[in-house]
């Protein structure tokens, strides 16, 4: 097909409210499949819908030879919810520009730099139709709410995908519109809630009070006791194992040339809170973590309600570096609540997903992988060239602070490492009201994935 016109493209995907987690939206979560199913059949690629117990993934292959490199291009048609939606300057699901940004819920996660991949290949195949390149996509709708089906898919799947030589993504962040970064480590994830419970039901606490521990005072009680007073986690045997960070990692962060106090106002504090022997911008890349996401019991309403609750609970989430495993550190934040908690409340847990570590090492590193594929050192060389030339700079090599576990369920499953260049930016408001996208990011994105891809490829 002729190279369509991107933006407009991208007007149509962003319109589909593909909403994953709400049942409401069912049809917006079809109409986006269709619409990504539909542009990839219409570029000659053979497309299969594979169902799943929620929402089904799309496979669009193109086929070669067994001696073609074989890139997978991972993304999600999925999108997080739009509320508030009081919040938003136009509607989320029509697309609006305003000078050289779309706005839309799912422009920069993921609509945006899917399509813009999505749009790489299509040029790519409109000017060699017959590049010696094996390409399939393999576009999730279950992102946003932890790729419950991911994992049963790969398994079923896995003999296909172990014939790739490596994944392709762009489903992570630069740090500003001129420096590309190239994410080489993700951290883990581990997730639970915490429950306490004091009374069988709320209770007076005129009539009460004093007689019984309150479990929000518990709860607050157990949680403050997590970390210790510098910053660090407060659970025996949490950092066992944690490796110290290489040295071109550090280098490659002090090319970034953060400004602390950018990142402060940005932020809007006064203060940063980081544990012993890591700034900022490396603790947020570098260390494990383990946060309080909600925390709730008793009377939420306007005006007063003088009750005791019977029960209190708080979310929380641990991301963690590599040799941290989720199950282990479950376990041992479980055990250390659990000793520490007062004897007079009943502890409970649900358990939620986890995502495992991934790192990924450029060639020519102290600590490359002897046995690093050649397709994929030869592609981390492409992007390399490839990003020097289109954005004017090198691209930097860091881990990131967030979780993509899906990344790592690839690498565990099938073996393939992944390239993962990142195109969006702080300001375009990830999970946020007036999410936006950068169109200059987004073609130079295309012009640098398709001359990725015809590196790899051999045809330049």
């Amino acid at each position: 097909m002729p190279m369509f016109d991107h933006v407009e493209k991208l007007k149509e995907f962003i319109h589909h409210p593909s909403v994953s987690t709400d049942s409401n939206f069912r049809e917006g979560m079809r109409g986006a499949r269709e619409f990504v199913a539909r542009l990839l059949s219409g570029m000659g690629l053979q497309v299969e819908v594979v169902q799943t117990a929620t929402h089904p993934i799309i496979l669009a292959e193109r086929p070669g030879e067994a001696s073609w490199p074989h890139v997978v291009i991972y993304g999600h048609y999925d999108v997080q919810p739009a509320d508030p939606l009081n919040l938003w300057l136009t509607p989320p699901f029509e697309a609006t520009i305003r000078g050289n940004r779309i706005y839309g819920r799912g422009a920069a996660d993921n609509k945006g730099p899917l399509l813009a991949n999505i749009a790489a290949v299509a040029r790519l195949l409109e000017k060699d139709p017959r590049i010696p390149l094996r390409i399939t996509f393999l576009i999730e709708g279950e992102e946003e709410m932890g790729s419950p089906s991911f994992p049963a898919f790969l398994e079923k799947y896995k003999e296909r995908f172990r014939k790739a030589d490596f994944v392709y993504l762009s489903d992570t962040a630069l740090p500003s519109e001129n420096q590309v970064v190239i994410t080489c480590g993700l951290r883990g994830l581990a997730l639970m809630d915490l429950h306490v419970t004091g009374a069988k039901m709320d209770l007076h606490s005129g009539l009460h009070g004093g007689a019984l521990r309150n479990p929000i005072q518990a709860l607050a009680e157990i949680c403050a006791t997590l970390h210790t007073p510098d910053g660090r986690v407060n659970v025996p045997g949490f950092y066992d194992g944690v490796l110290d960070v290489e040295p071109w990692e550090r280098a490659e962060l002090k090319k970034l040339g953060a400004d602390e106090a950018a990142y402060a106002g940005f932020l809007g504090i006064s203060a940063f809170h980081t544990p012993p022997g890591l700034s900022p911008f490396e603790a947020v890349r570098f260390g494990p973590t383990l946060e309080f996401n909600g925390i709730g019991g008793g009377y939420q309403g306007e005006g007063t309600k003088t009750v005791i609750p019977s029960k209190a609970f708080a979310k929380i989430s641990c991301r963690l570096v590599p040799n941290q495993s989720p199950a282990t550190i479950k376990r041992l934040l479980t055990e250390t609540i659990l000793a520490r908690a007062p004897k007079d409340v009943k502890i409970s847990f649900v358990d939620q997903h986890q995502g495992e570590t991934y790192v990924v090492v450029p060639p020519g590193r102290s600590n490359t992988p002897k046995d690093q594929p050649p397709i994929l050192a030869r592609a981390f060389k492409a992007a390399d060239a490839a990003v020097t030339e289109i954005w004017g700079r090198p691209p930097l090599y860091l881990r990131e602070g967030g979780s993509v576990p899906i990344i790592a369920d690839i690498k565990r499953v099938t073996g393939l490492d992944s390239i993962m260049l990142g195109l969006f930016l702080p300001e375009d408001n990830l999970h946020a009201p007036n999410e936006g996208f950068n169109l200059d990011v987004m073609k130079r994105g295309i012009d640098t994935t398709e001359r990725i891809l015809a590196t790899v490829a051999g045809s330049r």
